[in-house]
């Protein structure tokens, strides 16, 4: 998220939150898609991360950017957090150890997607190069201890950081020491939403093991293929995971509404400022319990925004769908994530089949397949069936979608394409996690610091 909210209209009753969540819902043709990907910064010299403040720095980075597109500045006590592009369509953010993230524009197909991550890293460049800064595409940091990492001057951060260690034992891992690739997609009513929903949840440890891209962790392998994923595991139950009432044949938005009523708060914002609220829910909050603790204590509907980009789960629910379970990758992953998703989601054909095989996977098995996929990748099973082998029938239901959509490129590709790094996976039979590991053991003669120059944008 680029910039929190503050939308003063004031929240009297749960109609008007569950309503939020249903103005969502939109023709169609005004479907959109919208790509976020963060990646480490980090010294090309000597693989160090890379500090906030500095003439060589996060800091120096943003102003950089801000020259280059005109973005807007996104300022906390006056420091610069982010840039928000001046009608709202993109913004640059950052994750608390300094993760960079792009925040694309809601574009119309995959071709956009793959031009705006082409701009957006050959502008980076043209501010880092002379700054001796690079950036590394991975799900989680390599090499840097928790100590080594930076972190960034983000109030919002500040209340996570310390309440991280309260719910889960590696909510900080998460916070600064993981990127990931998402997608963003829109939903036509809330049917269609649930149909999607209900896809997506269950095909998440799908994502997971076909981006499987965080092996190392301070310089060794951590005896995983998705450690950001595994660290997701014990973050804040609270907030995170498969949410099983999703299963429920009526879900609807009232149901989403319901659980994110009883999740802790993070913060309010009020006038700039940002209040720790990590000790009531919303449902509490909407009943009184900030007043006289706090400036203007009554619920806004900036506040139910706010809180819901800080829930977690696997898939998130709000004027759209978040698609959560990737890891960090390479370029042509940063492409693949949305055509993998937009071709499963996207086409009616295409959803119904994946409806129709996944149908009979209930929550209990689907919950053992997120659990083991971060340590066994492809290997992991759900219905007496491998990912390896799941994942060729799901690859093929969304080249077929993509190819269904016909949106053609200038040199008329259609965007199946897109999925090819996935289906070169599939086909040898290796997550991209296990091709690092090989590398590790092989050529790379045990060091993790050839990943900075292999896997580097």
């Amino acid at each position: 998220m680029a910039r929190d909210t503050t939308d003063q209209t004031p929240v009297t009753t749960h109609d008007e939150l569950i309503s939020y969540l249903a103005d969502g819902c939109k023709p169609k043709d005004d479907f959109r898609i919208g790509t976020e990907h963060e990646k480490f910064a980090f010294f090309l010299q000597d693989n160090t991360p890379v500090p906030y403040e500095g003439p060589r720095s996060i800091s120096a980075l943003l102003t950089g950017m801000r020259d280059v597109l005109g973005w807007e500045p996104i300022l906390d006590e006056g420091k610069i957090i982010g840039l928000v592009e001046p009608t709202g369509h993109g913004a640059i953010s950052l994750e608390p150890g300094g993760q960079f993230e792009l925040s694309g524009a809601p574009l119309e197909n995959i071709h956009q997607t793959c031009r705006e991550s082409n701009a957006h890293l050959s502008q980076l460049r043209e501010i880092a190069e002379p700054l001796g800064i690079g950036f590394l595409g991975l799900g989680g940091s390599p090499l840097w201890t928790r100590d080594e990492t930076p972190r960034m001057p983000k109030s919002r951060y500040d209340i996570m950081t310390r309440y991280m260690p309260k719910v889960g034992s590696q909510g900080i891992d998460m916070m600064y020491r993981t990127c990931t690739i998402q997608v963003n997609l829109d939903f036509s009513s809330e049917a269609d939403m649930r149909r999607k929903m209900q896809v997506s949840m269950r095909l998440q440890p799908l994502a997971t093991a076909l981006f499987a891209l965080s092996p190392f962790t301070e310089g060794k392998p951590n005896g995983l293929l998705s450690w950001r994923s595994n660290i997701w595991r014990d973050t804040d139950k609270d907030r995170t995971g498969i949410l099983p009432f999703v299963f429920a044949d009526d879900f609807g938005f009232a149901d989403y509404v319901e659980w994110a009523l009883d999740v802790p708060m993070y913060f309010i914002l009020r006038e700039g400022r940002y209040h720790d609220c990590t000790h009531v829910t919303f449902r509490q909050f909407m009943n009184g319990a900030l007043e006289g603790q706090v400036p203007e204590g009554h619920p806004t509907m900036g506040d139910w925004t706010n809180h819901l980009s800080t829930l977690f789960p696997e898939v998130r629910l709000k004027q759209f769908l978040e698609m959560r379970g990737a890891d960090g990758g390479p370029w042509r992953k940063i492409c693949a994530l949305p055509a993998f998703w937009v071709g499963l989601l996207y086409d009616d054909a295409a959803l119904d089949a994946a409806m129709e095989l996944t149908k009979t996977w209930g929550v209990d098995e689907v919950q053992a397949l997120r659990d083991s996929v971060p340590q066994k990748g492809f290997d992991a099973e759900i219905a007496g069936k491998s990912l390896h082998d799941i994942s060729r029938d799901v690859l093929g239901i969304a080249r077929s979608g993509l190819q269904s959509r016909g949106r053609l490129s200038e040199d008329d590709n259609d965007e199946a394409h897109f999925l090819a790094p996935l289906e070169e996976a599939v086909a040898r039979g290796k997550t991209g996690a296990q091709e690092l590991l090989d590398l590790y053991h092989g050529r790379w003669d045990g060091s993790v610091d050839p990943v900075f120059k292999d896997y580097a944008y």
